[in-house]
Protein backbone atom coordinates (compact mmCIF):
# COMPACT_ATOMS: atom_id res chain seq x y z
CA UNK A 1 0.00 0.00 0.00
CA UNK A 2 1.52 3.46 -0.57
CA UNK A 3 1.05 6.50 1.99
CA UNK A 4 0.17 9.66 -0.04
CA UNK A 5 1.89 13.01 1.17
CA UNK A 6 0.28 14.82 4.01
CA UNK A 7 -2.74 17.10 2.62
CA UNK A 8 -3.20 14.71 -0.27
CA UNK A 9 -6.51 13.05 -0.84
CA UNK A 10 -7.13 9.48 -2.85
CA UNK A 11 -9.53 11.31 -4.91
CA UNK A 12 -8.68 13.80 -7.28
CA UNK A 13 -11.40 16.77 -7.58
CA UNK A 14 -11.74 17.67 -11.32
CA UNK A 15 -13.31 20.65 -11.95
CA UNK A 16 -12.99 20.80 -15.54
CA UNK A 17 -16.16 21.70 -17.33
CA UNK A 18 -17.98 23.48 -14.05
CA UNK A 19 -17.64 27.33 -15.62
CA UNK A 20 -19.51 26.17 -18.85
CA UNK A 21 -22.25 24.09 -16.95
CA UNK A 22 -22.50 27.45 -14.80
CA UNK A 23 -22.53 29.79 -17.87
CA UNK A 24 -25.47 27.67 -19.57
CA UNK A 25 -27.24 27.95 -16.84
CA UNK A 26 -26.95 31.83 -16.25
CA UNK A 27 -27.18 31.65 -19.81
CA UNK A 28 -30.94 29.94 -19.76
CA UNK A 29 -32.14 32.00 -16.77
CA UNK A 30 -31.24 35.42 -18.42
CA UNK A 31 -33.38 34.27 -21.92
CA UNK A 32 -36.04 33.02 -19.50
CA UNK A 33 -36.05 36.46 -17.52
CA UNK A 34 -35.59 38.72 -20.88
CA UNK A 35 -38.99 36.34 -22.35
CA UNK A 36 -40.73 37.22 -19.49
CA UNK A 37 -39.78 40.80 -19.68
CA UNK A 38 -40.59 41.12 -23.22
CA UNK A 39 -44.33 39.78 -22.82
CA UNK A 40 -45.01 42.03 -19.72
CA UNK A 41 -43.72 44.64 -22.11
CA UNK A 42 -45.64 44.25 -24.96
CA UNK A 43 -48.53 43.52 -22.37
CA UNK A 44 -48.27 47.21 -21.03
CA UNK A 45 -47.91 48.12 -24.47
CA UNK A 46 -51.64 46.60 -25.45
CA UNK A 47 -53.35 48.25 -22.55
CA UNK A 48 -52.06 51.43 -23.37
CA UNK A 49 -53.23 50.90 -26.93
CA UNK A 50 -56.69 49.87 -25.46
CA UNK A 51 -56.55 52.83 -23.18
CA UNK A 52 -56.19 55.09 -26.05
CA UNK A 53 -58.30 53.65 -28.67
CA UNK A 54 -61.38 53.99 -25.95
CA UNK A 55 -60.32 57.41 -24.82
CA UNK A 56 -60.28 58.65 -28.57
CA UNK A 57 -63.65 56.71 -29.36
CA UNK A 58 -65.50 58.21 -26.66
CA UNK A 59 -64.67 61.53 -27.98
CA UNK A 60 -65.25 61.19 -31.18
CA UNK A 61 -68.52 58.91 -30.56
CA UNK A 62 -69.58 62.14 -27.91
CA UNK A 63 -68.40 64.88 -30.36
CA UNK A 64 -70.54 62.69 -33.31
CA UNK A 65 -73.51 63.25 -30.65
CA UNK A 66 -73.26 66.56 -30.25
CA UNK A 67 -73.78 67.57 -34.11
CA UNK A 68 -76.38 64.51 -34.64
CA UNK A 69 -74.61 61.98 -36.04
CA UNK A 70 -74.47 58.09 -35.10
CA UNK A 71 -72.16 57.54 -31.79
CA UNK A 72 -71.21 54.40 -31.54
CA UNK A 73 -70.64 54.03 -35.22
CA UNK A 74 -68.51 56.87 -35.66
CA UNK A 75 -66.50 55.55 -32.13
CA UNK A 76 -66.67 51.75 -33.73
CA UNK A 77 -64.60 53.39 -36.48
CA UNK A 78 -62.01 55.29 -34.31
CA UNK A 79 -61.63 52.31 -32.17
CA UNK A 80 -60.21 50.31 -35.34
CA UNK A 81 -58.43 53.28 -36.51
CA UNK A 82 -56.28 52.85 -33.48
CA UNK A 83 -55.97 48.96 -33.82
CA UNK A 84 -59.01 48.16 -31.42
CA UNK A 85 -62.53 46.43 -31.69
CA UNK A 86 -65.86 48.42 -29.89
CA UNK A 87 -67.30 45.58 -27.85
CA UNK A 88 -69.69 48.34 -25.81
CA UNK A 89 -71.32 51.83 -27.05
CA UNK A 90 -73.46 53.11 -24.27
CA UNK A 91 -75.35 56.65 -24.99
CA UNK A 92 -76.12 57.88 -21.33
CA UNK A 93 -77.96 61.55 -22.24
CA UNK A 94 -75.28 63.50 -23.75
CA UNK A 95 -72.33 61.22 -22.33
CA UNK A 96 -71.19 58.54 -24.70
CA UNK A 97 -69.75 55.29 -22.64
CA UNK A 98 -67.09 53.13 -24.99
CA UNK A 99 -65.19 49.91 -24.44
CA UNK A 100 -62.62 48.28 -26.49
CA UNK A 101 -60.57 45.46 -26.52
CA UNK A 102 -56.95 45.02 -27.71
CA UNK A 103 -55.81 41.60 -28.67
CA UNK A 104 -52.47 40.60 -25.83
CA UNK A 105 -49.85 38.85 -26.31
CA UNK A 106 -49.60 35.59 -26.89
CA UNK A 107 -47.04 33.31 -24.82
CA UNK A 108 -47.35 30.14 -23.03
CA UNK A 109 -50.77 29.32 -23.56
CA UNK A 110 -52.07 32.92 -22.79
CA UNK A 111 -54.92 34.10 -24.67
CA UNK A 112 -56.27 37.16 -22.97
CA UNK A 113 -57.14 40.24 -24.32
CA UNK A 114 -56.87 43.72 -22.83
CA UNK A 115 -59.72 45.90 -22.32
CA UNK A 116 -60.09 49.92 -22.70
CA UNK A 117 -63.09 51.90 -21.02
CA UNK A 118 -63.86 55.24 -21.90
CA UNK A 119 -66.68 57.80 -21.14
CA UNK A 120 -67.08 61.62 -22.81
CA UNK A 121 -69.27 64.28 -22.77
CA UNK A 122 -69.86 68.02 -22.37
CA UNK A 123 -68.48 69.33 -18.62
CA UNK A 124 -71.27 69.29 -16.25
CA UNK A 125 -70.97 73.10 -16.17
CA UNK A 126 -71.39 74.27 -19.75
CA UNK A 127 -74.45 75.52 -20.94
CA UNK A 128 -76.07 75.32 -24.24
Amino acid sequence: MTRLPPGRCARRHDARGAITLLVVAISGLLLLLGSALGVVAAMVVAHRTAQAAADLAAVAGATALQRGRDPCATAADIAVANGASLTSCTVDGRDVLVDVSVRGPRWLGQEADLDGRARAGPASGVRQ
